[in-house]
Protein backbone atom coordinates (compact mmCIF):
# COMPACT_ATOMS: atom_id res chain seq x y z
CA UNK A 1 0.00 0.00 0.00
CA UNK A 2 2.97 2.96 1.09
CA UNK A 3 4.25 1.79 -2.52
CA UNK A 4 0.92 2.45 -4.08
CA UNK A 5 0.66 5.92 -2.09
CA UNK A 6 4.21 6.85 -3.31
CA UNK A 7 3.34 5.59 -6.95
CA UNK A 8 0.57 8.07 -6.52
CA UNK A 9 1.60 10.93 -5.08
CA UNK A 10 4.22 10.79 -7.37
CA UNK A 11 1.73 10.85 -10.43
CA UNK A 12 -0.29 14.07 -8.54
CA UNK A 13 3.02 15.63 -8.29
CA UNK A 14 4.02 15.23 -12.20
CA UNK A 15 0.36 16.22 -13.10
CA UNK A 16 1.11 19.61 -11.36
CA UNK A 17 4.42 20.46 -12.71
CA UNK A 18 3.02 19.63 -16.25
CA UNK A 19 0.25 21.78 -15.28
CA UNK A 20 2.54 24.30 -13.92
CA UNK A 21 4.81 23.61 -17.17
CA UNK A 22 2.09 24.43 -19.75
CA UNK A 23 0.16 27.47 -18.09
CA UNK A 24 2.91 29.45 -16.79
CA UNK A 25 5.86 31.45 -18.60
CA UNK A 26 9.08 33.72 -17.53
CA UNK A 27 12.16 34.48 -16.81
CA UNK A 28 14.49 32.11 -14.14
CA UNK A 29 13.96 35.07 -11.19
CA UNK A 30 10.04 34.48 -10.88
CA UNK A 31 8.69 36.53 -13.40
CA UNK A 32 5.44 33.67 -14.17
CA UNK A 33 2.61 34.39 -15.79
CA UNK A 34 -0.24 32.36 -16.32
CA UNK A 35 -4.17 31.64 -17.52
CA UNK A 36 -6.57 33.33 -15.09
CA UNK A 37 -3.79 34.67 -12.47
CA UNK A 38 -6.78 37.29 -11.43
CA UNK A 39 -9.42 34.29 -10.59
CA UNK A 40 -8.99 34.37 -6.83
CA UNK A 41 -7.66 38.16 -6.21
CA UNK A 42 -10.03 39.60 -8.60
CA UNK A 43 -12.62 37.27 -10.53
CA UNK A 44 -13.53 40.06 -13.28
CA UNK A 45 -9.98 41.72 -13.59
CA UNK A 46 -10.61 40.57 -17.04
CA UNK A 47 -14.50 40.67 -17.44
CA UNK A 48 -14.06 44.21 -16.57
CA UNK A 49 -11.09 45.25 -19.12
CA UNK A 50 -13.32 43.45 -21.67
CA UNK A 51 -16.46 45.55 -20.91
CA UNK A 52 -14.45 48.45 -20.75
CA UNK A 53 -12.93 47.90 -24.04
CA UNK A 54 -16.31 47.37 -26.00
CA UNK A 55 -17.61 50.12 -24.10
CA UNK A 56 -14.95 52.71 -25.56
CA UNK A 57 -14.37 50.74 -29.11
CA UNK A 58 -18.18 51.67 -29.47
CA UNK A 59 -17.67 55.44 -28.64
CA UNK A 60 -14.18 55.56 -29.78
CA UNK A 61 -13.56 52.99 -32.84
CA UNK A 62 -9.57 53.79 -32.88
CA UNK A 63 -9.48 52.89 -29.31
CA UNK A 64 -8.59 49.54 -30.47
CA UNK A 65 -6.05 50.00 -33.00
CA UNK A 66 -4.51 52.32 -30.08
CA UNK A 67 -4.28 48.97 -27.90
CA UNK A 68 -2.39 47.59 -30.28
CA UNK A 69 0.10 49.25 -30.53
CA UNK A 70 0.66 50.49 -27.27
CA UNK A 71 1.54 46.86 -26.50
CA UNK A 72 3.71 46.96 -29.02
CA UNK A 73 5.47 49.80 -28.25
CA UNK A 74 5.40 49.02 -24.47
CA UNK A 75 6.55 45.12 -24.66
CA UNK A 76 9.72 45.84 -27.61
CA UNK A 77 11.15 47.88 -25.03
CA UNK A 78 12.70 46.07 -22.02
CA UNK A 79 9.83 44.36 -20.55
CA UNK A 80 5.98 44.16 -21.13
CA UNK A 81 5.81 46.34 -17.70
CA UNK A 82 3.78 49.64 -18.50
CA UNK A 83 7.06 51.64 -18.61
CA UNK A 84 5.08 52.98 -21.51
CA UNK A 85 2.40 54.56 -19.48
CA UNK A 86 4.50 56.55 -17.41
CA UNK A 87 4.64 60.48 -17.26
CA UNK A 88 7.82 62.26 -16.87
CA UNK A 89 8.59 62.71 -13.02
CA UNK A 90 11.51 62.85 -10.66
CA UNK A 91 11.20 59.10 -9.96
CA UNK A 92 10.41 58.01 -13.47
CA UNK A 93 12.71 59.32 -15.16
CA UNK A 94 11.40 61.37 -19.03
CA UNK A 95 8.75 59.51 -20.25
CA UNK A 96 8.73 57.29 -22.87
CA UNK A 97 5.74 59.02 -24.34
CA UNK A 98 7.72 61.80 -25.12
CA UNK A 99 10.32 59.74 -27.47
CA UNK A 100 10.32 60.97 -31.21
CA UNK A 101 9.22 57.05 -32.31
CA UNK A 102 5.94 57.25 -29.85
CA UNK A 103 4.52 60.12 -31.99
CA UNK A 104 1.29 60.09 -33.16
CA UNK A 105 0.69 57.53 -30.30
CA UNK A 106 -2.85 58.33 -28.22
CA UNK A 107 -5.71 57.46 -26.46
CA UNK A 108 -3.59 56.70 -22.83
CA UNK A 109 -6.68 58.49 -21.13
CA UNK A 110 -8.56 55.57 -22.04
CA UNK A 111 -6.03 53.21 -20.27
CA UNK A 112 -6.54 55.46 -17.30
CA UNK A 113 -10.10 54.40 -17.99
CA UNK A 114 -9.88 50.19 -17.45
CA UNK A 115 -7.82 51.36 -14.19
CA UNK A 116 -9.90 52.69 -12.41
CA UNK A 117 -12.84 50.49 -13.14
CA UNK A 118 -10.42 47.65 -11.94
CA UNK A 119 -9.31 49.96 -8.79
CA UNK A 120 -13.52 50.22 -7.72
CA UNK A 121 -13.84 46.61 -7.90
CA UNK A 122 -10.44 45.36 -6.73
CA UNK A 123 -7.59 48.17 -5.54
CA UNK A 124 -4.12 48.24 -5.85
CA UNK A 125 -4.56 44.05 -7.58
CA UNK A 126 -4.21 44.12 -11.62
CA UNK A 127 -1.21 45.95 -12.93
CA UNK A 128 -0.89 48.48 -15.70
CA UNK A 129 1.07 45.53 -17.51
CA UNK A 130 -1.55 43.69 -17.90
CA UNK A 131 -4.28 46.45 -18.64
CA UNK A 132 -2.13 46.98 -21.78
CA UNK A 133 -2.13 43.01 -22.56
CA UNK A 134 -5.92 42.25 -22.31
CA UNK A 135 -6.96 45.59 -24.02
CA UNK A 136 -4.65 44.82 -27.11
CA UNK A 137 -6.30 41.03 -26.36
CA UNK A 138 -10.05 42.42 -26.92
CA UNK A 139 -8.82 45.13 -28.91
CA UNK A 140 -8.14 42.48 -31.74
CA UNK A 141 -11.21 40.96 -31.21
CA UNK A 142 -13.65 43.87 -31.50
CA UNK A 143 -11.44 44.59 -34.86
CA UNK A 144 -12.34 40.84 -36.41
CA UNK A 145 -8.97 39.36 -35.60
CA UNK A 146 -8.02 36.70 -33.56
CA UNK A 147 -8.97 35.72 -30.07
CA UNK A 148 -5.52 35.38 -27.96
CA UNK A 149 -4.89 33.20 -24.96
CA UNK A 150 -3.40 36.04 -22.98
CA UNK A 151 -1.81 35.04 -19.68
CA UNK A 152 -1.29 37.67 -17.08
CA UNK A 153 0.81 38.51 -13.76
CA UNK A 154 2.93 40.64 -15.12
CA UNK A 155 4.33 43.67 -13.34
CA UNK A 156 4.64 47.64 -13.08
CA UNK A 157 7.96 48.97 -13.90
CA UNK A 158 9.07 51.53 -11.34
CA UNK A 159 10.83 53.48 -14.52
CA UNK A 160 11.23 54.86 -17.65
CA UNK A 161 12.63 53.17 -20.15
CA UNK A 162 13.24 56.42 -22.86
CA UNK A 163 16.85 55.77 -23.56
CA UNK A 164 16.02 52.80 -25.10
CA UNK A 165 13.14 53.90 -27.08
CA UNK A 166 14.98 54.94 -30.34
CA UNK A 167 17.08 51.65 -30.21
CA UNK A 168 14.20 49.27 -29.78
CA UNK A 169 11.26 50.61 -31.99
CA UNK A 170 11.76 49.79 -35.62
CA UNK A 171 11.55 52.84 -37.98
CA UNK A 172 9.22 53.20 -40.44
CA UNK A 173 12.31 52.92 -43.33
CA UNK A 174 14.47 50.06 -41.71
CA UNK A 175 15.76 47.38 -43.73
CA UNK A 176 14.23 44.26 -43.30
CA UNK A 177 17.25 42.60 -41.35
CA UNK A 178 17.07 45.33 -38.58
CA UNK A 179 13.42 44.50 -38.04
CA UNK A 180 13.58 40.85 -37.86
CA UNK A 181 16.98 41.81 -35.66
CA UNK A 182 14.35 43.44 -33.24
CA UNK A 183 11.86 40.80 -32.95
CA UNK A 184 14.21 38.41 -32.63
CA UNK A 185 15.26 39.73 -29.52
CA UNK A 186 11.85 39.62 -28.15
CA UNK A 187 11.25 36.08 -29.42
CA UNK A 188 9.32 36.42 -32.64
CA UNK A 189 10.59 34.77 -35.40
CA UNK A 190 10.45 36.17 -39.15
CA UNK A 191 6.94 34.26 -39.58
CA UNK A 192 5.65 36.44 -36.62
CA UNK A 193 7.41 39.60 -37.28
CA UNK A 194 5.13 39.36 -40.62
CA UNK A 195 2.27 37.99 -38.80
CA UNK A 196 2.66 41.22 -36.51
CA UNK A 197 3.03 43.99 -38.97
CA UNK A 198 0.16 43.00 -40.22
CA UNK A 199 -1.12 45.18 -37.83
CA UNK A 200 -0.86 47.69 -39.98
CA UNK A 201 -3.78 46.54 -42.05
CA UNK A 202 -5.61 48.98 -39.54
CA UNK A 203 -5.36 52.26 -38.23
CA UNK A 204 -3.45 55.33 -39.93
CA UNK A 205 0.26 56.81 -40.89
CA UNK A 206 1.20 60.22 -41.08
CA UNK A 207 2.41 61.61 -44.02
CA UNK A 208 5.39 62.97 -42.38
CA UNK A 209 6.36 58.52 -42.66
CA UNK A 210 5.41 58.27 -45.59
CA UNK A 211 6.70 61.86 -47.86
CA UNK A 212 10.09 60.52 -48.43
CA UNK A 213 8.56 57.87 -51.01
CA UNK A 214 5.88 60.61 -52.70
CA UNK A 215 8.38 63.33 -53.18
CA UNK A 216 10.47 65.24 -55.31
CA UNK A 217 9.14 61.12 -57.21
CA UNK A 218 6.75 58.45 -56.15
CA UNK A 219 8.92 55.43 -55.19
CA UNK A 220 9.60 52.88 -58.50
CA UNK A 221 8.70 50.49 -55.94
CA UNK A 222 5.48 51.77 -55.61
CA UNK A 223 2.18 51.17 -57.74
CA UNK A 224 1.50 54.09 -59.78
CA UNK A 225 -1.71 55.07 -59.09
CA UNK A 226 -1.23 54.33 -55.18
CA UNK A 227 1.24 56.69 -55.26
CA UNK A 228 -1.21 59.08 -56.89
CA UNK A 229 -3.56 58.62 -54.26
CA UNK A 230 -1.30 58.65 -51.33
CA UNK A 231 0.27 62.20 -52.68
CA UNK A 232 -3.44 63.76 -52.92
CA UNK A 233 -3.96 62.59 -49.10
CA UNK A 234 -0.12 64.10 -48.49
CA UNK A 235 -0.26 67.47 -50.97
CA UNK A 236 3.61 68.26 -49.82
CA UNK A 237 6.88 67.08 -48.99
CA UNK A 238 7.19 69.64 -46.04
CA UNK A 239 4.95 67.28 -43.77
CA UNK A 240 6.02 68.13 -39.70
CA UNK A 241 5.04 66.22 -37.17
CA UNK A 242 4.43 69.01 -34.74
CA UNK A 243 1.34 69.74 -35.51
CA UNK A 244 -2.09 69.40 -34.01
CA UNK A 245 -4.14 68.66 -37.40
CA UNK A 246 -1.47 65.76 -38.72
CA UNK A 247 -2.22 64.86 -41.84
CA UNK A 248 -2.54 61.17 -42.39
CA UNK A 249 -3.53 58.24 -44.60
CA UNK A 250 -4.88 55.17 -43.91
CA UNK A 251 -2.53 51.95 -43.94
CA UNK A 252 -5.42 49.76 -45.93
CA UNK A 253 -8.60 51.52 -47.79
CA UNK A 254 -10.30 48.52 -48.51
CA UNK A 255 -11.03 47.13 -44.87
CA UNK A 256 -9.54 50.32 -42.82
CA UNK A 257 -10.63 49.08 -39.53
CA UNK A 258 -10.58 45.17 -40.05
CA UNK A 259 -7.91 42.90 -38.38
CA UNK A 260 -7.09 40.74 -41.91
CA UNK A 261 -4.85 40.14 -44.11
CA UNK A 262 -5.41 42.57 -47.05
CA UNK A 263 -2.45 44.20 -45.87
CA UNK A 264 -0.34 41.18 -46.79
CA UNK A 265 -2.43 41.36 -50.31
CA UNK A 266 -1.56 45.29 -50.32
CA UNK A 267 2.37 44.06 -50.23
CA UNK A 268 1.44 42.06 -53.37
CA UNK A 269 0.12 44.42 -55.30
CA UNK A 270 3.34 47.33 -54.97
CA UNK A 271 0.45 48.98 -51.96
CA UNK A 272 2.75 48.89 -49.29
CA UNK A 273 2.63 52.11 -47.18
CA UNK A 274 5.51 52.15 -45.24
CA UNK A 275 8.78 51.25 -46.95
CA UNK A 276 9.70 48.88 -44.44
CA UNK A 277 6.38 46.88 -45.13
CA UNK A 278 6.77 47.07 -48.87
CA UNK A 279 10.11 45.54 -48.34
CA UNK A 280 8.68 42.54 -46.53
CA UNK A 281 7.25 41.60 -50.14
CA UNK A 282 11.03 41.36 -51.56
CA UNK A 283 12.81 40.03 -49.15
CA UNK A 284 13.74 36.04 -49.45
CA UNK A 285 13.36 35.74 -45.52
CA UNK A 286 10.12 37.54 -45.31
CA UNK A 287 8.15 37.36 -48.89
CA UNK A 288 7.06 33.40 -48.79
CA UNK A 289 5.14 34.47 -45.37
CA UNK A 290 3.66 37.35 -46.76
CA UNK A 291 2.43 35.02 -49.64
CA UNK A 292 0.98 32.77 -47.87
CA UNK A 293 -0.62 34.90 -45.72
CA UNK A 294 -1.94 37.07 -48.48
CA UNK A 295 -3.94 33.86 -49.53
CA UNK A 296 -5.16 32.56 -46.24
CA UNK A 297 -6.28 35.06 -43.27
CA UNK A 298 -7.04 31.92 -41.62
CA UNK A 299 -3.49 31.21 -41.45
CA UNK A 300 -2.63 35.05 -41.35
CA UNK A 301 -5.06 35.00 -37.57
CA UNK A 302 -3.31 32.08 -36.26
CA UNK A 303 0.07 33.58 -36.90
CA UNK A 304 -1.01 36.45 -35.65
CA UNK A 305 -2.27 35.05 -32.35
CA UNK A 306 1.23 33.11 -31.62
CA UNK A 307 3.47 35.73 -31.98
CA UNK A 308 0.96 38.37 -30.07
CA UNK A 309 1.08 35.94 -27.34
CA UNK A 310 4.88 35.99 -27.53
CA UNK A 311 5.50 39.31 -27.93
CA UNK A 312 3.44 39.83 -24.96
CA UNK A 313 5.35 37.33 -22.64
CA UNK A 314 8.88 39.28 -22.83
CA UNK A 315 10.65 39.31 -20.08
CA UNK A 316 7.88 39.64 -17.58
CA UNK A 317 9.59 41.56 -14.29
CA UNK A 318 9.96 39.06 -11.44
CA UNK A 319 7.74 40.41 -7.97
CA UNK A 320 10.70 42.13 -6.60
CA UNK A 321 11.88 43.86 -9.83
CA UNK A 322 8.36 45.68 -10.33
CA UNK A 323 5.20 47.03 -8.46
CA UNK A 324 1.28 46.93 -9.49
CA UNK A 325 0.66 51.02 -10.02
CA UNK A 326 -2.29 51.84 -8.55
CA UNK A 327 -2.29 54.92 -11.09
CA UNK A 328 -0.90 53.90 -14.42
CA UNK A 329 1.04 57.60 -15.21
CA UNK A 330 3.23 57.05 -11.99
CA UNK A 331 5.09 55.07 -9.84
CA UNK A 332 3.50 54.12 -6.02
CA UNK A 333 4.83 56.61 -3.12
CA UNK A 334 7.03 54.85 -0.40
Amino acid sequence: MRGMRSSSSSLVAAAALLLFCCFTTGHANGGGLRLGYYSASCPRAEDIVREQVAQLYDKHGNTAVSWLRALFHDCMVGSCDASLLLDTSAAAGVSEKSAPRSFGMRNFKYVDAIKAALERECPGTVSCADVLALAARDGAAALGGPRVAMRTGRRDSRASRYAEVGRDIPNHNDSVSAVLSRFAAVGVDAEGAVALLGAHSVGRVHCFNLVGRLYPSVDAGMDPAYGAYLRGRCPTADAREDTRDVAYARNDRATPMVLDNMYHKNLLARRGLLLVDQRLADDPRTAPFVARMAADNAYFHDRFAAALLTMSENNPLAADEGEVRRDCRFVNSA
